[in-house]
């Protein structure tokens, strides 16, 4: 919702008819039918606006999750208007996926976008776990 009140609804998920079904809590592919405005996030790290990086993957994703919406909220978008997610996480903590995921979902709240989750060598520093960009669309 705009914050005139109105309801911009310019993404919509596609069925993927004749494919397998996502892996995941996510949509294959979202379609934004004539968006007036695109977000584009960097990859957003678990930095504190103190500048720490909490140690546990659960407080990290909070951490990037938490900023991703600053950001939406900034550009007057909804977690409604994004449209595909990009996660990495380093490899070594792979067995933690289910938390990463769970945080996205939960700050997602029911809406799902294209999705794609990485597993990497490591990242900049070695105490991020995770990072995660964003493109999202609005009317």
């Amino acid at each position: 919702m705009g914050r005139d009140g109105t309801i911009r609804t310019v993404n919509h998920a596609l069925p993927g008819e004749g494919l397998a079904a996502p892996a995941a809590n996510y949509a294959l592919a979202i379609v934004s039918d004539a968006p007036s405005r695109l977000l584009h996030t960097s990859g957003i790290v678990p930095i504190t606006p103190d500048g720490t990086v909490p140690a546990s993957m659960a407080d990290q994703a909070d951490v990037v999750w938490s900023s991703i919406l600053l950001l939406l909220t900034e550009a007057d978008m909804t977690p409604a208007d994004i449209v595909s997610i990009t996660t990495y996480v380093v490899a070594d903590h792979a067995d933690e996926l289910p938390v990463v995921m769970a945080a996205r979902d939960r700050y997602l709240g029911g809406h799902r976008a294209a999705s794609t989750l990485v597993t990497v060598p490591r990242l900049v520093r070695p105490e991020w776990l995770m990072e995660v960009a964003v493109v999202a669309a609005a009317g």
